[in-house]
């Protein structure tokens, strides 16, 4: 598996990536130690001219870690073919106690890098850059992301195995099954569908919030971290079971397939988009008392709010178009 393309890819950008990261947190402890915007010295002159350098290459490094949590799902899909068992990106990532842990690791790192990128634009909007060391201070949490990821990513690919028989997703995904993600496959969906149209209002309406008063950015956070759950969990409970037209078919992977019109990518993309937006807000939101951003702030927190509102109202819509012209009919749900 280590000379498929799209392996070898995820691998040079994960190590690519923390090589960068490396490079960049040793500039930030200078930046820690040292920063001091009122001073005229030679080694201010020299950090002020660093950042420009830094900044770029972990903005780079940021959207190669975009690009890769989409790859190392494509290329799971991909690999699924090659394996006894494996009918999706299930099997592949049950193929070891490594697959899964990547993901989530992946996942993670996408939203710390969506912060990390409002935090610096943000921040390069301050004639004085009040929030250097802040961002900076950011990198050192990143960087273990960064380098567990790249091992965990590593381990799971080279332990693959050809010859193993994995499990499949009706087999983890099954309300007969045990651990998580049986516990969520069993869900009913009626519970699960009125639970996620509560959390779209709840999520629209602290988005209007924020958008409109300019302030209040946690707040569409906190709604947007349990519309990202719920969201999660009605994919997999209920609104899978609509776009395969079957009522046991819980996989949250299959939908990504061409035989299902790729509906998962119009999912999963703008809902992954509009969290971490929502998510930025947040960190935005502080820092409005600044004398220097606070002008900025009151630009940037409108856009972010509409912005994921845009991508969240456009997962609901695609999740209520998904369930309203399935040919699949659950009489109980709405009974």
């Amino acid at each position: 598996m280590m000379l498929n393309p799209a392996t070898l890819a995820l691998l040079l950008v994960s190590i690519l990536v923390s090589m960068m990261l490396l490079v960049a947190t040793a500039f930030a402890f200078r930046i820690l130690h040292h920063w001091d915007i009122q001073s005229g010295s030679e080694l201010q002159l020299r950090l002020e001219r660093g950042t420009y350098l830094v900044t770029t290459l972990l903005i780079w490094a940021f959207l190669f870690e975009f690009l890769s949590l989409l790859l190392f799902i494509y290329n799971a899909e991909a690999l699924s073919g090659q394996f006894v068992g494996a009918m999706c990106a299930t099997g592949v990532l049950n193929l070891n106690p490594w697959g899964w842990p990547a993901l989530f690791l992946k996942i993670t790192m996408f939203f710390v890098a969506a912060i990390w990128l409002v935090l610096n634009y943000l921040d390069n909007q301050g004639y004085d850059y009040p929030l250097i060391r802040f961002k900076y201070a950011l990198l050192l949490l990143a960087l273990p992301l960064v380098i567990g990821e790249t091992i965990v990513q590593w381990l799971h690919f080279t332990e693959m195995e050809p010859n193993l028989i994995t499990s499949c997703c009706g087999t983890l995904f099954s309300a007969d099954a045990q651990g998580v993600s049986a516990e969520v496959s069993g869900i009913a969906p009626a519970q699960s569908i009125v639970t996620l149209a509560i959390s779209a209002i709840l999520v629209i309406a602290a988005g209007v919030w924020v958008a409109l008063r300019g302030w209040g950015g946690w707040l569409l956070s906190i709604a947007a971290i349990f519309a990202f759950v719920v969201a999660i969990l009605a994919i997999v409970s209920s609104i899978s079971l609509y776009i395969y037209e079957h009522p046991h078919h819980h996989c949250p992977f299959c939908i990504l397939k061409q035989g299902h019109g790729y509906v998962g990518y119009f999912l999963y993309i703008p809902l992954f988009l509009a969290t971490a937006l929502a998510l930025s807000a947040g960190f935005v939101s502080p820092w409005r008392k600044i004398l220097s951003l606070s002008h900025a702030v009151a630009d940037l927190l409108p856009v972010l709010s509409w912005l994921s509102l845009f991508f969240f109202i456009q997962f609901y819509l695609t999740a209520a178009w998904s369930v309203w012209f399935s040919r699949l009919t659950m009489m109980e749900v709405w009974w």
